[in-house]
């Protein structure tokens, strides 16, 4: 069963194709804006949280998880769900000290299929500014005890500048802030 969303929901991309290695159909995909998450939406989000992000990352408690949401402003949601009514991907969108901030994350089971950037295009369509810190380093391991790989070079890709003179430095965390700006504004 497809995870239900708050009454807020909307969705905005009604199908993404995906093709596996072989150029076969694998899934059908599709991205939901919502605003608020139900507790199984959120039980979802938080593992998958707890699973590609490094392990000093990771949240120990759906409350605790909560708490985090809760302490973010204008928070916004954006869903990659599939055929296998499991959420595949998260991003989010929020205010922090008068600017827009976003995370990502996905599943290791669906990156390098180009969805990342499909859900990044889709923040980038109602948001002119995107702020963000990126872990720019191979140091940290992942729950499952591999090597959480820096997505920085990603994007790069998709057109965010690394300010590479402006850095988080905290015990769990060593990144670097990125921003994307639509230039067509």
């Amino acid at each position: 069963m497809y995870p239900r969303l708050a009454p807020t929901r909307k969705t905005l991309v009604a199908s993404l194709t995906e093709q596996n290695s072989q150029g076969q159909m694998t899934e059908n995909s599709k991205i939901t804006k919502t605003t608020e998450l139900n507790e199984q939406a959120k039980q979802q989000v938080l593992d998958l949280w707890n699973n590609e992000y490094p392990e000093k990352l990771s949240y120990n408690s759906l409350i605790e998880f909560d708490h985090y949401l809760q302490n973010l402003n204008n928070l916004k949601h954006y869903l990659l769900t599939g055929n296998i009514d499991i959420i595949l991907g998260w991003a989010l969108t929020f205010d922090r000290d008068n600017e827009k901030w976003f995370a990502i994350i996905l599943s290791e089971k669906v990156q390098g299929k180009g969805l990342g950037r499909k859900m990044l295009d889709e923040l980038k369509q109602v948001e002119p500014i995107l702020n963000g810190w990126v872990i720019d380093h191979n140091k940290d391991k992942k729950k499952n005890g591999l090597t959480y790989v820096s997505p920085l070079k990603f994007y790069e890709k998709c057109g965010f500048k690394i300010q590479t003179d402006i850095r988080l430095e905290l015990d769990k965390i060593s990144a670097v802030k990125i921003k994307w700006t639509n230039e067509k504004q």
